[in-house]
């Protein structure tokens, strides 16, 4: 019939019952919210891709900390007993790469960190040849007097300008204001607010690449040295200076071939299959001292945001040599890159670059012998 043709469009709102809405209007309101709804999401994506210039760095970043919850193994924590100092340290900075302690103190990608000690002056002064950075404790001035009186003692060295820096992390032992007045005295220290442990050596490494890339761009090699070595630094110049050292994308120390990953929890340098999975590390410069041209600091740091980090931090340098597509260089006499000593002998020390010693008082006393009048051999 007729009557029960009429166009619904036609119907008066007056004879709708009440709080019924027309179907055309329900469906305006419903596209005009899912407008608002992606709007907000596209904002909202937009933001955190602002505020993170690498998302999947922090997906590795988040990756890592929950496989390190997942296995007892060592891996880059923050001792309860230190987070009383970060704690503090969190309520002076304004820093949001700090604000997430749990997630990003699980990282070595040195940019989450920031230095509270710095010098960065001393390689506008003079563009320096080549540039010591030797990791230590904070507590440990022994060690930092002793390479200030011998072989981090001279600033030229061959006709060529060298500087000698100390890198140190925060320390729940350490003396602030016994480190603010040596800095004072000596213009050598660099701190950075990660916990200085022995698990977070790769994170120390990383931000000694950090503070050549953007403090010290201008030096043409750098040598990364530990504090109980002996340096015969003039050796050292002498090959950097010999024709055919590459002046980019260069690296050598004493190499390290087909390394087995130690999975016994019982040593010093095991690490879980969770943080390393291969069997065997490339190629990579041992720890105690290797040397590099000041281009590689810059591509390390870029390259550690795809490089999952574990706490092997010599290891992890070859695996960022890896990733990078480059390779180590043995240096023009692998002799001189020796590891320890068995006895001390004045001829041999002059033909060396590096041996570890097992002090600071010995570091003092060979170098006062090394360094008398008289030949060496």
């Amino acid at each position: 019939m007729q009557m029960h043709s009429v166009d619904a469009r036609s119907v008066s709102p007056l004879h709708e019952k009440p709080g019924e809405i027309p179907c055309r209007e329900k469906k305006s309101s419903s596209r005009f919210w899912f407008q608002v709804l992606v709007l907000f999401g596209l904002l909202v994506i937009f933001l955190c891709y602002s505020l993170s210039s690498n998302s999947l760095f922090l997906w590795e970043g988040f990756s890592l900390f929950a496989q390190a919850q997942r296995v007892n193994a060592p891996s880059y924590w923050v001792h309860p007993n230190h987070r009383v100092i970060l704690n503090a340290f969190h309520k002076n900075t304004e820093s949001p790469a700090l604000q997430h302690e749990g997630l990003q103190y699980h990282q070595a990608f040195p940019q989450n960190y920031q230095f509270v000690m710095d010098n960065a002056e001393v390689c506008k002064n003079n563009t320096p040849f080549l540039v010591l950075m030797v990791p230590v404790e904070p507590e440990n001035v022994a060690a930092r007097d002793a390479i200030r009186q011998t072989w981090g003692k001279d600033t030229m060295v061959q006709d060529k300008v060298v500087l000698t820096l100390f890198m140190l992390g925060l320390s729940g032992g350490a003396d602030v204001e016994g480190l603010r007045q040596e800095n004072e005295q000596h213009h050598d220290l660099i701190q950075s607010n990660f916990m200085d442990t022995y698990l977070n050596l790769t994170i120390k490494t990383m931000v000694i690449m950090d503070w050549l890339a953007t403090r010290c761009p201008t030096a043409a090699y750098a040598m990364k040295v530990d504090s109980d070595m002996f340096l015969n630094i003039d050796n050292l110049v002498i090959m950097l200076k010999m024709p055919g050292i590459p002046e980019i994308n260069y690296m050598t120390g004493r190499l390290m071939w087909n390394v087995p990953v130690i999975r016994s929890k019982d040593s010093k340098w095991y690490v879980p299959k969770e943080l390393y999975p291969y069997p065997q590390y490339p190629t990579y410069p041992l720890g105690m001292g290797y040397v590099f041209s000041n281009d590689l600091p810059a591509k390390f740091v870029e390259v550690s945001k795809f490089v999952k980090p574990f706490n092997i931090e010599d290891a992890y340098i070859g695996e960022c040599l890896k990733k990078l597509g480059l390779s180590l260089t043995s240096p023009p006499d692998s002799s001189q890159f020796k590891t320890y000593i068995t006895i001390y002998d004045r001829c041999e020390f002059s033909q060396v670059i590096t041996y570890i010693l097992g002090s600071s008082e010995q570091l003092i006393n060979y170098w006062i012998d090394y360094k008398r009048p008289g030949p060496h051999c």
